[in-house]
């Protein structure tokens, strides 16, 4: 059995920026003075909770993909492309936190690499099932 070790540490790696992005919405918190519950009230705030809430939206469809991925095609392949993800995030991240007008290319970035983690992952198991059988 393949230990999948690299796919591991880019879930790992993955987990991590969603935990910074977490932290940089408690820093806009103290910066803006809005406390918790509060979701609104200052518009980097706003900006910073937005990019966590759409990376947790983003995540089970990343993660998913990127086992399957890596159980169906190649672990190094798709630890390169979860790699790529993660990066697409945090261009993603800066950009709309520093103006939501520059979130556009961190989010094709992420969304290329998930689409070819879940399409390539879906695409060898139908091959599989055509050629060998159920």
């Amino acid at each position: 059995m393949q230990p999948h070790s690299l796919v591991a540490i880019v879930t790992i790696l993955a987990l991590l920026t969603y935990v910074a992005m977490g932290l940089g919405v408690a820093r806009a918190r103290q910066t803006s003075g809005v406390q918790a519950p509060a979701m609104t009230g200052d518009p980097i705030l706003e900006r910073a909770i937005r990019v966590q809430a759409n990376t947790l939206e983003w995540l089970p469809i990343f993660l998913v993909s990127m086992w399957l991925f890596a159980l169906y095609w190649s672990d190094l392949v798709a630890a390169l492309a979860g790699l790529v993800w993660i990066v697409g995030r945090i261009v993603y991240w800066r950009g709309y936190v520093a103006d939501p007008a520059r979130r556009e290319l961190g989010f094709q970035i992420q969304g290329l690499a998930c689409a070819v983690l879940l399409f390539g992952a879906l695409g060898r198991i139908i091959w599989i099932l055509v050629t060998v059988g159920a």
